[in-house]
């Protein structure tokens, strides 16, 4: 399960991926979740609430973000790992916040259910063959492999770190 080249995935995501500094996904998945654990489980309930500026999420909303689009990854990949060959709709960040419900959700119940969702994406990319991580598919015009949507997954959650640490909790 090596890291994904650049031409296996829309250039969008190369952010992410890059800054994934494993170069096997199972090892990335295991190193990752003790950090991001750490990070999410140190704030509270009143600092999820936290908006760092008019407009912006709160962290309820980034987090619920993390899980909706953690989600969403995986979907793909299980559907270009059993062959779908129509193309899979893109989605919209915002209004998927927007209907999120998230700042009336318990911070703690989130934090459980971004760990049983990412459990499951370890489970699902370790069930998929090597053949099936190579397998791509189309979704918002854009193609992709298996493997790089696991690869995308994990930065999408470093950069969301990123975000938190620069901008919600300095």
């Amino acid at each position: 399960m090596a890291k994904p080249s650049p031409d296996t995935y829309p250039a969008f995501f190369k952010k992410y991926v890059d800054t994934v500094p494993e170069e096997d996904l199972p090892t990335a998945f295991a190193n990752q979740l003790p950090v991001i654990t750490a990070l999410l489980n140190n704030i509270t309930e009143e600092k999820s609430n936290y908006a760092y500026a008019p407009g912006k999420w709160t962290l309820k909303e980034l987090l619920q973000h993390m899980i909706d689009t953690e989600r969403l990854f995986n979907y793909r990949a299980l559907c270009f790992a059993r062959k779908e060959t129509v193309s899979l709709p893109g989605f919209d960040e915002d209004a998927y916040a927007a209907n999120s419900n998230a700042n009336a959700r318990n911070w703690n119940h989130m934090l459980e259910e971004f760990m049983a969702v990412r459990r499951s994406t370890e489970l699902l990319f370790t069930s998929f063959s090597p053949a099936m991580l190579e397998l791509s598919g189309t979704s918002n015009n854009n193609r992709a492999t298996v493997i790089s949507l696991g690869f995308i997954t994990i930065g999408h959650v470093y950069h969301h770190k990123n975000i938190i640490q620069e901008r919600y909790l300095s």
